[in-house]
C-alpha cells in the first residue's frame, strides 16, 4: 500500500512534530484537534518550527513554504476519511485512546492503517477496539520529533506483516530510524528512562540536591543535553505518572512506583511546560 495522505489526531509537542516531518517529506497531512484554539496552537506551533529550521540553515524558504501548503487543519474527524495512514498524538489515557481508535474504525477505509504515538500503551488493546486490528500498530516518535532520529515500532499480537513492513517504510520516508519492539509496557526506551527520572525526584525529595544542580551533574557526568528534573518538565508530570502507573501495574517492580512528591505535584496541576509551571517555572518565559 502507498501512503499519500497522513493524519495526524493531537496538535501538540508529539503531534505538531509529527505533522511537520510528514509534510516535509512530501506528504499531504490533515491535521485535526478538539477545538480551534488548540488548532491554530497547533499551526502556530509548526509554522515556528520550520521558521526556525531557515534560521538554522535547514531548509530554503522554498522548501518551508511547500512543506507549509502539505498541512491541512481540522476539528472534525471526518476529515481524516480519505487519510492513508492516521497517527494518534493525544494524552496518555487508554479509554481515551480507546474511543478514538473505534471512532477512526468507524471513519477510515477498510485499508487504512491506524497507529498510536501511545509511549506505554498496550497497541493490542487499541487494535481490538477496531474492525481490523491487523491494520494497526504502534509509532513512538521522540522529542523533539524534527530532530530525534529514533521511532519504536510497536507490533499488536493482531498486525499483520503487511501492515508492520508498510508502516516501517512510511517512518524510514521520514529519515528515522527504526526499532521495532514487541507490545510491552514502556517497550524499550520508557522501561529504561523512567525508572532514572523518578529515582531523580526522590533524591530531589530526599533534600540530597537542589534540581538545578541535579540536573547539571547529569548533563556533565553522561553528556546528556538535558537533566531529569528539566526532562520531566519537558515531557509531562502528568506523562511521567501515567507511564509509571502502568509500568507498575504490569510488573509490580517498587522501582517504578510514582514517589509521592510527582503525584502531589500533579495534583496541584504543575505539569511541566505545557502548563507554565512544573519543577520548574516558566511563566517569565512566555
Amino acid at each position: 500500500m502507498d501512503i499519500r495522505t497522513v493524519g495526524v489526531v493531537g496538535a501538540g509537542l508529539m503531534g505538531s512534530g509529527i505533522a511537520e516531518i510528514a509534510a516535509r517529506s512530501g506528504y499531504d497531512v490533515v491535521v485535526r484537534e478538539v477545538d480551534e484554539a488548540a488548532l491554530q496552537r497547533g499551526l502556530k506551533r509548526i509554522e515556528s518550527s520550520l521558521a526556525r529550521g531557515i534560521e538554522r540553515g535547514k531548509m530554503t524558504e522554498k522548501e518551508r513554504a511547500e512543506a507549509g501548503a502539505k498541512i491541512s487543519g481540522t476539528t472534525d474527524l471526518n476529515d481524516l476519511r480519505e487519510c492513508d495512514l492516521v497517527i494518534e498524538a493525544i494524552i496518555e489515557n487508554l479509554e481515551q485512546k480507546r474511543k478514538l481508535f473505534r471512532e477512526f474504525d468507524r471513519i477510515t477505509r477498510p485499508e487504512a492503517i491506524l497507529t498510536s504515538n501511545t509511549s506505554s500503551i498496550s497497541i493490542t488493546v487499541l487494535a481490538a477496539a477496531t474492525s481490523k486490528p491487523d491494520k494497526v500498530a504502534g509509532t513512538h516518535f521522540f522529542i523533539p520529533v524534527p530532530h530525534m532520529t529514533p521511532v519504536e515500532l510497536i507490533r499488536a499480537l493482531q498486525t499483520s506483516d503487511e501492515t508492520l513492513d508498510t508502516t516501517r517504510r512510511f517512518c524510514e520516508s521520514l529519515h528515522k530510524q527504526v526499532v521495532i519492539v514487541k507490545d510491552t509496557p514502556a517497550f524499550i526506551f520508557n522501561r529504561l528512562l523512567i525508572p532514572y527520572l523518578l529515582d531523580a525526584v526522590r533524591v530531589l525529595d530526599s533534600g540530597v540536591a537542589a534540581k538545578e544542580d541535579i540536573d547539571r551533574v547529569m548533563m556533565l557526568g553522561t553528556g546528556v543535553a538535558i537533566g531529569p528534573i528539566s526532562l520531566i518538565d519537558y515531557i509531562g508530570l502528568d506523562t511521567v505518572l501515567y507511564i509509571s502507573e502502568v509500568m507498575y501495574e504490569e510488573f509490580k517492580n517498587p522501582g517504578y512506583a510514582a514517589p509521592p512528591l510527582l503525584r502531589k505535584m500533579v495534583n496541584a496541576g504543575y505539569l511541566g511546560k505545557k502548563s507554565g509551571r512544573g519543577f520548574y517555572d516558566y511563566t517569565s518565559n512566555t
